[in-house]
């Protein structure tokens, strides 16, 4: 009987982990990017032998539209990143062209950098790309975080075969995340630091992309200003924009 009360109680606390999960995520991606988000970004990417960096600006509204376009240096300056609903577009100043990307290209690596096309414009959605479970916790420098892991769902466009999340446990904050290829070794880690006001709001504002076996390779992105939940009409995310804006 104590048996069959224990294994009770067991399964009580996985069906409320797995009913969690979700509002757990839903929940972080409110606290990293609200309803709208304007960001102004800088970003370094560390190989061996150089270092290279580049400034842009970004604007995003919930999951369907975001923009991206670069400001520095000047050798960039122009060059764009559109996504309205599940297209995703490039402008390309130098040669005055607008090129419509695959779904193959969003696992390529954006402007040679660490990141991906889908990292930068977010194709993959969290909630409708992944089954989440909640593992439990953990601590990441001192802060109490839950442990979620991801699987992508069978027809998703996903590269990596799981994730692995950590989000504080207090203030919804996302702090890591392991990316796991299709063998199960682990691809990429992402670390998130440095959380201070931004916009009003109190989120990590320094993000380390490190791949795993390229030594001296990393990728990190700094949020320099922001503004979140700023009202921004859907017919700004468009074609015109993406060549014209500066």
């Amino acid at each position: 009987m104590k048996f069959f009360s224990l294994s009770l109680l067991i399964f009580a606390l996985s069906a409320t982990y797995a009913q969690n999960a979700e509002q757990i995520i839903r929940k972080m991606e409110e606290k990293m990017r609200g309803e709208s988000a304007e960001l102004e970004m800088r970003m370094q990417i560390i190989r061996p032998r150089y270092t290279r960096i580049m400034q842009m600006k970004t604007w995003a509204k919930g999951q369907d539209y975001s923009l991206v376009i670069i400001t520095d240096p000047a050798r960039d300056r122009g060059t764009a990143f559109l996504k309205r609903k599940k297209e995703i577009w490039n402008y390309v100043p130098n040669v005055d062209r607008t090129i419509k990307l695959p779904p193959n290209m969003m696992s390529q690596s954006w402007m040679g950098s660490d990141f991906t096309n889908d990292d930068l414009v977010r194709e993959s959605s969290v909630i409708d790309d992944f089954d989440q479970q909640l593992m439990g916790t953990d601590i990441i420098d001192g802060t109490e975080c839950f442990v979620l892991e991801l699987i992508p769902k069978p027809g998703s466009s996903v590269v990596f075969s799981k994730v692995k999340v950590w989000i504080g446990k207090e203030d919804y904050l996302h702090r890591r995340s392991e990316n796991y290829g299709d063998k199960g070794e682990l691809v990429s880690v992402i670390q998130n630091s440095n959380i201070r006001n931004l916009g009003g709001r109190m989120i990590p504002t320094r993000i380390e992309i490190i791949p795993q076996g390229k030594s001296g390779h990393k990728t990190v992105i700094e949020y320099l200003n922001g503004q979140f939940n700023r009202p921004i009409r859907d017919d700004f995310f468009s074609l015109q924009n993406l060549k014209n804006f500066r």
